[in-house]
């Protein structure tokens, strides 16, 4: 505890005698200053005890020392101490009432006392205090060490809300609470989401300081909530929250950065571990490209769990923005926010993910059905990519698939990543372009392209008022080449359509007999009309 004004009187060798303001005198003291100025507070910083011998202060008049206690109260001046026997035999009564209307505490400093003996015990008792905080945070910080490597992170938030007298949370990448204490102190991190979603769009490291509902052991009370982010790259991994009914003191200030640096330890991969399990992350997807499941299954252990057993879907993400420049800052990952969701979500259900970058792009094997794919499907959105995004991304997913056809899933991945492109699309799945119909993807501008050429010479023909060879071709195509029923679509004669008809080849130089051609004709006719 810092020296406060009641432990001054209680001092045996100051002989302090309190005259006013006898309820407040638990009131911490920050310093003790003397000054005979009239008027001390431009050079008052708060929290000080005043010592005076009103040398050039008329203690005597009510009205001036009204004035005079006033604008030290104002100040934040805690006490005033008056040395009686310099100037006065005693405190005169003028400044006794001053104090007391004003709840000042007045202490009588008797003239065998020196000023400076009140200095030093002041300065003696701030260098205890500060001594034992300093050494309840050197055995905070053994606790919390001691919690991180027997109990992990859910060990450590314990020892810490101990620590502090309040509570205390992890959130992930994606703000979500992974652990928190006491056990009450869940539902109240879970509603600090949003905060700690700011505080992560914030460069690294970061804080902010929040209130809100206490929890259910102090109804009615709002708590005081530090966040910090956690994490050692451009976007934190995690963040810390910790609750408490007031500001932290020293001693706690110096648990909570001890328990900011092991936790950053805990959620921060090493770069050089993180950079060796991608290069297994990316033996293994060669090996399963390749056909070698049982291989893939042996170089990757127990890394991935099961997910090389389990139906898991490819993932391919590519930058939306074909023009930006590939970045030389290896902190700048175009894929870190996708990453993190991704692994995040993963961790959250207990599910193995597999995440490499390769190329340009982004790799990953997630769990068919599992956390993971949604939150991938979460985080990538359904809209179209912003051209002005330089850090957008467009994803493609395959569909259902196993290790003996990890190689067709990475081709169907890449399906989808260029359908989505041609779409302007964020996010596609292979599925839903087997699911749909094929005359969206006629809308290409390739396709409108062939379409225009091979049907312009019909279209030149039909422009001088010679036909309606387009029309009929049309017509004669939606009837699967039967002649009566299209001549009667069309009203006209089956010669007359047969005729028609005959002109087409002769104009196009294709039979109407191949298959083929019927196909293209009727693919470039669908193309056309959707314009």
């Amino acid at each position: 505890m810092p020296p406060t004004l009641a432990s001054l009187v209680h001092h045996s060798a100051l002989k302090l005698t309190v005259r006013a303001g006898e309820d407040r005198l638990d009131v911490p003291v920050r310093w003790a200053h003397v000054s005979e100025l009239a008027d001390p507070v431009p050079y008052m910083e708060g929290g000080e005890l005043l010592l005076i011998t009103a040398l050039k202060l008329d203690a005597e008049d009510p009205e001036a020392m009204r004035r005079y206690v006033r604008r030290l109260a104002k100040a934040g001046v805690v006490g005033l101490g008056f040395a009686v026997g310099v100037n006065y035999e005693e405190i005169p009564e003028a400044l006794v009432d001053a104090a007391e209307e004003e709840g000042l505490p007045l202490l009588e400093v008797p003239r065998r006392t020196p000023f400076l003996a009140i200095s030093k015990a002041v300065s003696a008792a701030i260098a205890a205090d500060q001594y034992r905080a300093v050494t309840a945070g050197f055995a905070a910080q053994r606790e919390l060490t001691k919690q991180a490597l027997t109990d992990g992170p859910e060990g450590l938030l314990g020892a810490l809300a101990a620590q502090v007298d309040g509570w205390a949370a992890l959130y992930d990448a994606s703000g979500a609470v992974v652990a928190a204490a006491p056990e009450w102190a869940v539902r109240r991190a879970a509603r600090l989401t949003a905060e700690v979603e700011r505080l992560r769009e914030r460069p690294a490291p970061a804080s902010a300081v929040v209130g809100g509902g206490g929890g259910p052991e102090h109804p009615g009370q709002d708590d005081r909530v530090e966040l910090h982010s956690l994490g050692t790259g451009r976007r934190p991994r995690a963040a810390l929250a910790v609750g408490t009914a007031s500001a932290l003191g020293t001693a706690e200030r110096y648990a909570v950065h001890s328990a900011i640096a092991l936790l950053t330890l805990t959620t921060e991969r090493s770069r050089p571990l993180h950079a060796a399990q991608q290069r297994i992350g990316a033996a293994v997807l060669r090996m399963l490209l390749a056909g070698e499941p049982d291989h893939a299954r042996a170089v990757a252990g127990d890394l991935y769990g099961d997910l090389l057993d389990a139906p898991f879907r490819m993932l391919l993400a590519e930058p939306a923005s074909t023009s930006v420049e590939p970045s030389t800052d290896p902190s700048a990952d175009p894929f870190g926010d996708l990453v993190e969701a991704v692994e995040s979500a993963a961790a959250r259900a207990g599910e193995a993910v597999l995440a490499v970058p390769e190329g340009g792009r982004l790799v990953a094997l997630v769990r068919d059905g599992g956390a993971a794919a949604a939150a991938c499907a979460r985080s990538s959105g359904d809209g179209a990519p912003d051209p002005a995004d330089e850090d957008g991304l467009v994803v493609g997913l395959s569909a259902p698939a196993g290790p003996i056809t990890a190689a067709g899933a990475y081709k169907q991945a890449e399906q989808a990543l260029s359908v989505a492109r041609r779409r302007g699309r964020v996010f596609v799945e292979h599925e839903q372009l087997a699911a749909g119909s094929v005359l969206p993807l006629l809308a290409d501008d390739a396709v409108k392209a062939f379409a225009d050429g091979l049907l312009r010479a019909l279209h030149d023909h039909d422009a001088t008022g010679r036909g309606d060879l387009v029309a009929s071709l049309r017509a004669w195509l939606s009837r699967h080449g039967q002649w009566d029923a299209a001549a009667a679509d069309l009203g006209v004669h089956r010669h007359t359509l047969r005729y028609r008809m005959r002109r087409v080849e002769e104009i196009l130089g294709r039979s109407l007999d191949d298959p083929d051609v019927r196909m293209e004709l009727w693919l470039a006719l669908k193309a056309t009309s959707s314009d």
